[in-house]
């Protein structure tokens, strides 16, 4: 399998680049650039568009660096979202957001998702009695379809815990995992009071059926990182004494993947004092693993694993795993690749992605191509501020680009 680092052009190569002078013909250079482990050929120069070898920019430089045979298979673009029917289509005054993955059992396809009532009020309003953001006094409920276009709301999953619980507040933002005739979910949970500064947890619940019932975890499987420090008593996230990990304020959108014969966590982790950056909200995924899907599970040192993202969506592939990242930071909306599910690198920038916490459809065949498994599933979006709905995506392989009227 190849990796972007195997084609890597080293720091030497660069550096001859930059030391040729203008009298230098362009085979002398090429010539003395390459080696055994670094080819660069006409071919490469060609289709890069460089004609001036002397004189390379710092944009050329890095496209060099790029593998000379990734290809486009990676390459998707996003289609519009539908509506679904049935009882997920968009209704008044109710939240369904955060979809899970897809399964399918029974010859249904099961969907879980976070569900409230009533409108939002902030930091602003009563925190005791009102709802801080959509997400908040949330159960997790699920559906069933045939087609996956019709859905029927089946009920509540799992609720919130009893007063006092870790989970006592709010259990949202849920992802399903299938294990030896088992069914797991994983999702995020907030203990009362639900203010600025509060740090919330990860939960799990299993089941023989995906009818439930359900059982849930009596403690957290995952928590934020403990060595950030609040600056002062204010309700305010942004003063800090130290930052602490990448993970020090939040742990959000949990899922589990069974991977070479262990389980793998994906999470994103939100810093105390977090920071906007040249990609803006300073967001990054990290990795928990575990010898059974009930953990512990231990965050892996080599975290963070990512420099960017939003809600988690990986899958298998090829051997690895890979990860759509999509909303925040500067390598966001790509998908990336690692072949041990930790080392990540860019395969591909992706246009308009306008599915966000997405719910992959588990059934597809991933193994066909990179990104089979995106090309359909759920998402939500923001009907208001208010109020969000659960929604249909759908992507494809893109390979060329036509004008109006152009055959390919």
């Amino acid at each position: 399998m190849m990796t972007c680092t195997k084609y890597l052009i080293t720091l030497q190569i660069v550096l001859l680049f930059s030391a040729c002078n203008t009298g230098e013909k362009h085979s002398e250079i090429i010539n003395s650039m390459n080696n055994e482990k670094n080819q660069i050929t006409d071919d490469q120069i060609d289709f890069l568009g460089i004609t001036d070898t002397a004189h390379l920019s710092a944009a050329s430089k890095r496209a060099l660096k790029w593998p000379t045979d990734l290809g486009n298979e990676w390459f998707i673009q996003f289609g519009p979202l539908k509506p679904l029917k049935g009882d997920l289509a968009y209704e008044e005054g109710v939240v369904r957001r955060d979809p899970s993955a897809i399964i399918k059992e029974n010859g249904k396809y099961y969907v879980w998702y976070t569900k409230s009532t009533g409108p939002t009020q902030g930091f602003g309003g009563d925190i005791e009695t009102e709802k801080v953001f959509p997400w908040d006094r949330c159960d997790i409920w699920y559906a069933t379809s045939e087609d996956g276009w019709t859905w029927k709301e089946e009920g509540l999953a799992v609720p919130r815990g009893e007063k006092g619980a870790y989970d006592d507040r709010s259990v949202f933002t849920v992802e399903i995992m299938k294990w030896e005739d088992k069914y797991y979910l994983c999702y995020q949970a907030v203990q009362s009071p639900y203010n600025v500064r509060v740090k919330n947890t990860v939960g799990l619940a299993w089941s023989d059926s995906p009818n439930g019932p359900w059982t849930k975890s009596k403690e957290p499987i995952l928590k934020p990182a403990d060595n950030g420090i609040w600056k002062g008593e204010e309700q305010n996230r942004h003063l800090v004494e130290k930052k602490g990990d990448f993970d020090s304020h939040k742990v959000h959108d949990p899922c589990i993947i069974p991977y070479k014969g262990k389980f793998y966590l994906y999470y994103k982790g939100e810093q105390m004092g977090e920071a906007i950056t040249f990609g803006g909200r300073q967001i990054r995924h990290g990795v928990a693993i575990a010898d059974q899907p009930e953990g512990p599970y231990i965050k892996s040192p080599y975290n963070p694993i990512s420099n960017s993202g939003h809600e988690i969506c990986v899958w298998p592939y090829s051997g690895g795993i890979a990860s759509l990242i999509t909303t925040d930071g500067p390598e966001k909306n790509t998908i990336q690749w690692a072949p041990d599910g930790i080392n990540f690198e860019i395969m591909s920038v992706i246009p308009g992605v306008n599915a966000h916490a997405i719910g992959l459809n588990r059934t597809a065949d991933n193994e066909k191509e990179p990104t089979e498994i995106l090309r359909w599933g759920l998402t939500h979006v923001y009907n208001s501020g208010d109020y969000q709905s659960i929604m249909r995506f759908s992507s494809e392989r893109k390979t060329s680009h036509v004008a109006k009227g152009e055959t390919k």
